[in-house]
């Protein structure tokens, strides 16, 4: 196995260097939070809506997930997360739909532009540039411009700050301020203590995930109340960075079906790792389900890991998870050997789809 403490090693591997997004993710949400603070947003958008949707794909749609999972508590207007080529039918004059594709050339996203706008409802654009940017603009439909540059999912900050500081200033949630510079303090604390490249040794929480999840296949569960979007992500970017396959599900549903599963193929089960992501927020019964589970699971010889979130409120717990997440997919693409950038198969899809 690697050494995750040796940075030569780290550097071999990591070619396009996904680790300084990684470290640099809290500057960039600092720049994301002043980039929705200070966007041209027309007045005739702080309006009432019935509902809210969030167009997206991928890097671009994770962002609005967190954002549904973080004011499920405040928010009285439903936000509604679409990943298709069309919207829902409720879609109407009286929605608004937030559509955000990183790169502005997002198929199914651009198709989703163009049928909220057919249904006459109002539009927000949040992108870099590309086809969805320039026809927004024709549109004289607002554009939330971030910076060009990043993959997709190295792009979360844009994704969720800038989007939570629209959607205050837009009356849809209070001032998140507060919380949101909380929470930025938190990354970089954690990133300084027990996350980053050169924090060595057993301190580095998210080297020693990577090295318990090696050559094993993650099952990430975590509870519904806040985390949904966590374990999502996580599946994500073991996915992509990691080019790890993963699977994910929540509590306590997954003790409804899922459980019943953990007997066959008896082989395989040995093959499998559990990465049990916990908040103090969690729902006190879903927690002691949760409790259960995981001495179920270990009695079967299964690795189970179990990762608390940190930080005081409820926005810095969730980026946490997040934060130590992305880490481990780094250091898992490491263990791998394979540079974490590249998304080989997403690019040669797109090339057979333009085709067609």
């Amino acid at each position: 196995m690697i050494s995750l403490d040796d940075l030569d090693a780290i550097k071999k591997y990591d070619r396009s260097d996904m680790a300084y997004f990684i470290e640099s993710f809290p500057e960039q949400c600092r720049e994301a939070e002043r980039i929705g603070l200070q966007s041209s947003i027309p007045g005739s958008l702080k309006i009432k809506y019935r509902n809210i949707v969030c167009a997206g794909m991928g890097g671009s749609a994770i962002g609005a997930d967190i954002a549904r999972s973080y004011t499920a508590d405040e928010a009285l207007t439903p936000i509604f997360v679409n990943r298709n080529y069309t919207v829902p039918a409720f879609v109407g004059r009286e929605s608004l739909v937030i559509v955000s594709s990183y790169s502005g050339n997002t198929e199914e996203t651009l198709s989703a532009y163009k049928c909220a706008k057919a249904r006459g409802a109002s539009i927000i654009v949040i992108s870099s540039g590309g086809i969805l940017s320039g026809l927004a603009a024709k549109s004289s439909i607002p554009v939330v411009r971030i910076p060009p540059g990043l993959q997709p999912r190295a792009a979360l900050g844009y994704g969720f700050f800038t989007l939570i500081t629209v959607l205050s200033r837009i009356g849809v949630i209070g001032d998140k301020s507060k919380d949101v510079r909380e929470a930025i303090r938190g990354l970089e604390s954690l990133r300084d203590a027990s996350l980053a490249l050169t924090v060595l040794g057993p301190g580095n929480i998210a080297k020693d995930i990577a090295r318990k999840i090696y050559m094993k296949m993650p099952v990430i569960y975590s509870g519904l109340d806040h985390l949904d979007a966590v374990s999502t992500r996580w599946r994500g970017q073991l996915a992509e960075n990691a080019k790890t396959i993963a699977s994910s599900n929540l509590f306590p549903e997954m003790t409804h079906n899922e459980i019943v599963g953990w007997e066959h193929p008896e082989k395989a089960l040995k093959n499998l790792a559990v990465i049990m992501l916990r908040d103090r927020g969690d729902n006190p019964r879903t927690a002691k389900r949760m409790d259960i589970i995981m001495k179920v699971i270990t009695s079967l010889g299964v690795k189970v890991v179990e990762i608390n979130s940190r930080g005081k409120g409820l926005l810095s717990r969730i980026f946490s998870l997040i934060y130590i997440g992305d880490y481990v997919s780094l250091y898992l693409a490491i263990l791998n050997k394979c540079d974490p950038t590249p998304v080989d198969r997403i690019t040669q899809l797109k090339k057979d789809m333009a085709r067609l």
